[in-house]
């Protein structure tokens, strides 16, 4: 086994039979509702500040930057997760690019929030456009919204989301659609693949290990441990056809899957 491999089974035993394990269960219960608590009131908090920047400001970069700067890695610390990000040097910020990652946790969302250093929009279910407060904090952030089973609605914001990426803006989207429940990466769809050919932008695979053992699918369910970023080479699209958007969420799949290899 090697270094990096006895490292990560280390870290994840610790999480599982260290300090947190030592916790009974019912206490548990109360420091995860104490953490709801915090999320909630510092999360509208969060909102309601960057909506002010956006309207005192007029733009759209403060406001986002600001999830970065204060709302992310405080309800990060606030979960007791630890966060590593690595190949950061692969990605020209200075250019619009497509994240796409697995998805096992919300809690997905701060590590991205708070690892890319440039304003990042968010590929998002419209659902959660309907949720006090976020979902104001969406349609003002410009957040591209998609309702399943509404295919007209779908292409209209494929197609915005194109638009911004061709002005210059980066978006970050989870392409399975749904979070993974035992950690395994499944098959990408094909929407947000489409947007970068359409805008000829490169696509960034990320892989994430860690956020689901810190905050499984379902309910509050929070424990301290890591979440490991890793971020691959971009993925050129200048020469691709929209023909060829499967072929490219399955290369992008492969790249995920194989630096995900390279954090366990």
């Amino acid at each position: 086994m090697n270094e990096r491999s006895s490292r990560s089974r280390a870290e994840a035993v610790g999480s599982e039979s260290g300090w947190p394990g030592l916790v009974p269960e019912w206490l548990w219960g109360i420091i995860n509702a104490v953490q709801l608590a915090w999320t909630l009131v510092w999360t509208a908090l969060g909102i309601s500040l960057a909506l002010l920047a956006r309207l005192v400001t007029g733009s759209e970069r403060i406001p986002l930057r600001m999830a970065s700067w204060l709302w992310s890695p405080v309800l990060l610390r606030g979960a007791g997760a630890r966060l590593e990000v690595s190949g950061l040097e692969n990605v020209d910020f200075s250019r619009p690019h497509l994240f796409v990652a697995n998805h096992e946790s919300m809690i997905e969302v701060c590590g991205l929030f708070t690892a890319v250093p440039v304003p990042l929009r968010f590929m998002l279910k419209a659902s959660l456009g309907r949720v006090p407060f976020l979902g104001w904090y969406t349609r003002a952030m410009g957040m591209v919204l998609l309702r399943r089973g509404d295919s007209v609605a779908v292409s209209g914001q494929l197609d915005r989301a194109a638009g911004l990426l061709r002005n210059g803006h980066s978006l970050a989207a989870f392409p399975e659609g749904t979070r993974s429940r035992d950690g395994r990466v499944g098959p990408f769809k094909s929407g947000a693949f489409r947007v970068a050919i359409a805008a000829g932008v490169p696509v960034v695979p990320v892989a994430v290990a860690g956020s689901g053992r810190v905050m499984p699918p379902g309910g509050f369910r929070i424990r301290p441990g890591c979440i490991r970023l890793r971020f691959g080479r971009p993925i050129d699209t200048g020469d691709l056809s929209s023909r060829q958007r499967l072929e490219l969420a399955r290369q992008a799949r492969r790249e995920v899957v194989k630096l995900r290899k390279q954090l366990e």
